[in-house]
């Protein structure tokens, strides 16, 4: 055995269980940062939020009186030369007139508009409020996937490093004729096979970077790189506390019964509206012809209320009404069924991720420890190594996805009360 063979066979051991270096030019974003910049810059977020300001452009509009109406008059002129005379024709007298009118509406119908379009807009607040809930749940999810590719690429690398230190002593060891060449190309198909499973965890990767660069509103390949750090925090509220939590601040929920009480509104206005308007007016009337006479006149004009009162759209606001409450006792009950679904998932995913910790990953990693030290000092097979690679890849592949379900659970659970159980943070508009 050469002295160069003893060098390579030392070196993975240097080497062994370390990943890839950090990237050193693409800058880290943690998932506050990403959460801040999803929030300032996504592009379906900003262009929802234009609701909000049409919503509250609708309140000044409700609360606008009507305005008055002037009308000017200029009634039996004589451009067709008859030459008024009341000796002879008896005609005209050429009359001008200025006149103004005014509607009082009646009913209460102004503060009732204000009323409606102000439920508009809380309505519209508290789904803003919603959306920025999902958000930060996609911002989550998405960022955790990008961890678990890196982890799954990290692995992969790590596993070709161990490939290709196996061919590096096996290229010696076919020198020195104490390999086969069939066994050389073994461990050079092995290495090819690894090197595939590395391309695609760098695509996984990409992937995951470029759905997380969607949703921060990034319009060019800003180039960034995320932690490695997945939650392993744990709710500190009982079943009960997180029920009652997010049946108190879930904004869909409270957008549902704000627009119970928008819904109420309506039938408010669709009551007032039923009530008639007065138009009050004045007139003031110039007579001219062998003598100048001034007149005043005043009106009064109302609708009388025979066939509409409107009361097909009492009727319609009425069942609006009851469907808002129908609404609102249905997603109740999914709230109720979206805490006890995330509840599940997070204690199966915790479950998982304390019996892997407890008993496989160092039974993992001494099997390939050993697999890896016996293959290079010939006691086992080319055959027997890459099982026992392959296992430690497995095995290690479900820890990551374990500790990325972990993560994602608990980001569900707070998505699921609509605030925070475990470090999430409550959303804001």
């Amino acid at each position: 055995m050469t002295l160069r063979f003893l060098f390579i066979l030392a070196l993975p051991g240097l080497l062994f269980g370390q990943g890839s270096p950090p990237s050193a030019t693409s800058p880290l974003l943690t998932m506050d940062q990403a959460v801040s910049e999803a929030i300032a810059h996504n592009l379906d977020y900003l262009a929802q939020k234009f609701d909000l300001s049409i919503a509250e452009a609708q309140i000044v509009t409700a609360g606008l009186r009507p305005n008055p109406v002037l009308t000017l008059d200029a009634d039996h002129l004589d451009f067709l030369g008859t030459h008024f005379n009341l000796q002879t024709n008896n005609g005209g007298p050429s009359e001008y007139s200025v006149r103004a009118d005014y509607l009082f509406e009646r009913g209460g119908k102004r503060q009732a508009r204000v009323a409606l379009a102000t439920g508009i807009r809380d309505v519209t607040k508290l789904s803003l409020v919603d959306a920025v809930r999902n958000l930060i749940l996609n911002i989550q999810d998405t960022y955790a996937s990008a961890i678990a590719a890196k982890n799954s690429l990290d692995l992969a690398q790590d596993n070709l490093k161990i490939l290709h230190d196996v061919v590096s002593i096996n290229e010696i060891r076919l020198k020195d004729g104490d390999v086969a060449k069939v066994e050389m190309l073994r461990s050079e198909v092995a290495e090819l096979d690894f090197s595939n499973s590395v391309r695609q965890a760098e695509l996984q990767l990409a992937s995951a970077k470029e759905q997380l660069r969607l949703l921060l509103g990034r319009t060019k390949l800003q180039p960034f790189d995320v932690g490695k750090d997945l939650r392993r925090d744990a709710p500190s509220l009982t079943h009960d506390e997180i029920v009652q939590r997010a049946l108190a601040q879930r904004p869909d929920l409270q957008a549902l019964l704000r627009d119970e009480q928008r819904a109420g509104a309506d039938l408010r206005l669709q009551k007032a509206n039923a009530k008639v308007d007065i138009q009050v007016g004045s007139e003031y009337r110039s007579q001219r012809i062998t003598a100048h006479a001034n007149t005043l006149g005043f009106f009064v004009q109302s609708p009388i209320p025979v066939f509409n009162r409107n009361q097909g759209e009492i009727q319609r606001a009425a069942q609006a009404q009851l469907q808002a409450q129908a609404r609102t006792h249905a997603l109740q009950l999914t709230v109720g069924n979206d805490v006890e679904l995330a509840l599940l998932q997070y204690q199966a995913a915790r479950a998982t991720l304390e019996k892997m910790e407890g008993a496989m990953l160092g039974k993992a990693r001494d099997v390939r420890s050993i697999s890896d030290y016996a293959y290079k000092r010939g006691d086992i097979s080319l055959v027997e190594f890459l099982d026992a690679v392959r296992a430690y890849n497995d095995t290690m592949q479900s820890y990551n996805d374990a500790r990325s379900d972990y993560a994602k659970s608990l980001d569900a659970l707070d998505a699921a009360t609509g605030g925070t159980t475990a470090g999430g943070k409550a959303p804001q508009p």
